[in-house]
């Protein structure tokens, strides 16, 4: 037992001298493990079924065919690094692509450039964190727990900093089109109403409101591409709901889909929503309205109250103090 404590308290002293030196040992070595599990991953063997199925394809095709298809080449070399920059679970990748469609990222590899910067966000501010504890900082005044905190810390900003990122643009995005949403219904009203079909309607709205919500009109404008391209309808206006994200988008899609399914007119269905939502944009104007007085109230208690008393109360306590300094009691 003697021993042990013995060899406990070398050890202890040990660290706590040489702090430095472990903390680098410890940061090379990680930053080792990450480059050797990184190279080990992405090093993955071709299948020989897939490449003599890649040759048998490309025999037949033109020589100029052939060299357009370099640029896509050259971006199929990311797919070794699929594995390591993309969730291997297909529900997992399937969520992250719809934040990353939600956020405005619609780019096919856009969940795969999400991870990559997260990783090297994540490792520079691991290495600029190790070069400010080694070449930066006091050395004497540190301890191990600050080396630490030092070196790990840019490392977490840096690898939740896109997280975080994604999240804001995500909400504000959802927040432009739920504002822009009831004043886009009327359009669509008018326009339906004018005589022009659901389909004209929307490629109309999609081009006179992208310039107030451009990602309201972006949206729409891709409802009016998908259709034109031979998607039907409902799934086109489904993807639409999937890609807001949003209640108030789902209920709208519901709407159409069961008018055209129904055989009802769209016109009156879209009189009926868009009324609802004008009702719902007026009840959140008066929510925000009514918790304006409480604010108010609050603010006013404190930067108001307290100069107050300070100014009615400030001089009888200055006079009460100086009328006590010069008082005699000794008599």
């Amino acid at each position: 037992m003697f021993v042990s404590r013995q060899v406990a308290a070398v050890m202890l002293n040990f660290a706590t001298e040489n702090a430095l030196a472990l903390v680098a040992v410890a940061g090379v070595l990680g930053l080792a493990l990450i480059v050797v599990a990184f190279v080990m991953m992405t090093r993955q063997r071709r299948d020989p079924m897939e490449k003599f199925q890649q040759t048998v394809r490309n025999k037949g095709r033109d020589p100029e065919k052939n060299m357009r298809r370099r640029g896509s080449q050259a971006d199929n070399k990311l797919d070794k690094y699929a594995r390591f920059l993309e969730p291997a679970n297909e529900a997992e990748l399937s969520d992250a692509r719809r934040i990353m469609v939600q956020a405005g990222y619609h780019g096919k590899n856009a969940v795969r450039d999400f991870h990559a910067l997260q990783f090297i966000l994540g490792i520079g501010g691991i290495f600029l964190g190790l070069v400010y504890t080694l070449l930066l900082s006091d050395r004497a005044a540190q301890t191990p727990l600050t080396m630490a905190a030092f070196t790990l810390t840019p490392g977490l900003l840096g690898y939740y900093f896109p997280k975080y990122w994604v999240n804001k643009r995500r909400t504000a995005r959802q927040e432009e089109i739920t504002q822009g949403f009831p004043d886009a219904l009327d359009m669509l009203l008018i326009c339906v109403e004018a005589g022009q079909s659901l389909d004209q309607s929307i490629r109309r709205v999609g081009s006179e409101i992208k310039a107030s919500y451009p990602a309201l009109g972006e949206e729409f404008e891709t409802i009016s591409q998908e259709v034109r391209a031979g998607k039907e309808r409902a799934a086109v206006l489904k993807d639409f709901g999937d890609r807001c994200g949003l209640p108030d988008i789902n209920s709208f899609v519901t709407v159409v889909v069961q008018s055209a399914s129904f055989g009802t007119s769209i016109g009156d269905a879209l009189r009926v929503y868009a009324a609802e939502m004008r009702d719902k944009r007026v009840m959140l104007a008066e929510e925000k309205a009514n918790v304006l007085p409480t604010k108010l109230t609050l603010g006013t208690m404190m930067f108001t109250v307290p100069p107050l008393l300070i100014i009615l109360i400030g001089p009888s306590v200055y006079g009460i103090v100086t009328l006590l300094d010069s008082a005699n009691f000794g008599g």
